[in-house]
C-alpha cells in the first residue's frame, strides 16, 4: 500500500439508489475474522446507501486479505481492490479501511485542520510524516469531525511516547474507532448521494 494514500477520482458505481459492493474475503481471514470484517460492513450498511454482498463473478471488488496492519487505498480502483486485514485490527479498525476504499482521507488530513488539531511533527516517527499532511480533498460542506472513525488518535505513530496530534478542544477525545458519528454517516451519504 502507498505510504501516503493518494486519493482516486473515482468512486464506486451506483446501480438505481444504491451502490453494489461485491467483496470476498481472503481464506486466511474466513476462520477467526469473518466476524469482524461483517460486522464493520454493518457498520457503514445499516446507515447508508452502500451495501455490500459476497462476490460471484464480479471484477471490480474489494478483498480482504491478510497481511500486517490495517491498510487500504482511497477510492475505486478497479479490479481486485485489496484492504489488508492484520491480527490487531478489529470492526472499528476494519470500517476505517472500508471507508478509505469507498473515497474519503483521513478527518486530520483536511486543510483546515489546524483550527481543530495541533500536530507535533517532532513526535512523528521518522518516515511517518506523510501520513499527518494536509490535502486538498473535498470536504462536502461538512464541519470538521473531531471524533470521526477517520481521525487518528492522539499518539499515533509517536516516536517516543509523547502526542503527535493535539485536539484544541481537551474535552473530546479524537481516533475513536468503535462507532460512525453522525458527520461520517453524512459525509458517506453525501459523497455517494444517498436517498436516505
Amino acid at each position: 500500500m502507498p505510504r501516503d494514500r493518494n486519493a482516486v477520482s473515482t468512486l464506486w458505481p451506483k446501480v438505481g439508489q444504491n451502490v453494489q459492493v461485491p467483496y470476498e474475503i481472503d481464506v486466511l481471514l474466513v476462520k477467526d475474522r469473518i466476524t469482524d470484517i461483517t460486522e464493520a460492513l454493518a457498520m457503514i450498511s445499516g446507515k447508508t446507501c452502500i451495501k455490500f454482498h459476497q462476490r460471484t463473478v464480479e471484477t471490480d471488488y474489494m478483498y480482504f486479505s491478510y497481511g500486517e496492519g490495517c491498510a487500504s487505498y482511497v477510492g475505486f480502483l478497479g479490479g481486485e481492490q485489496s484492504i489488508v486485514v492484520g491480527q490487531t485490527c478489529r470492526p472499528g479498525n476494519i470500517c476505517h479501511e472500508i471507508l478509505h476504499a469507498l473515497g474519503l482521507y483521513h478527518e486530520h488530513s483536511r486543510l483546515d485542520r489546524d483550527q481543530y488539531i495541533t500536530i507535533l511533527s517532532e513526535n512523528i516517527i521518522p518516515g511517518k510524516e506523510k501520513n499527518f499532511l494536509a490535502k486538498d480533498g473535498n470536504t462536502l460542506g461538512l464541519q470538521y469531525d473531531l471524533e470521526s472513525i477517520l481521525h487518528y488518535g492522539n499518539n499515533y505513530f509517536s516516536s517516543n511516547g509523547g502526542p503527535t496530534i493535539v485536539s484544541k478542544d481537551s474535552s473530546v477525545t479524537i481516533g475513536q474507532r468503535t462507532r460512525l458519528t453522525a458527520l461520517d454517516v453524512q459525509k458517506i451519504r453525501k459523497l455517494y448521494q444517498c436517498a436516505v
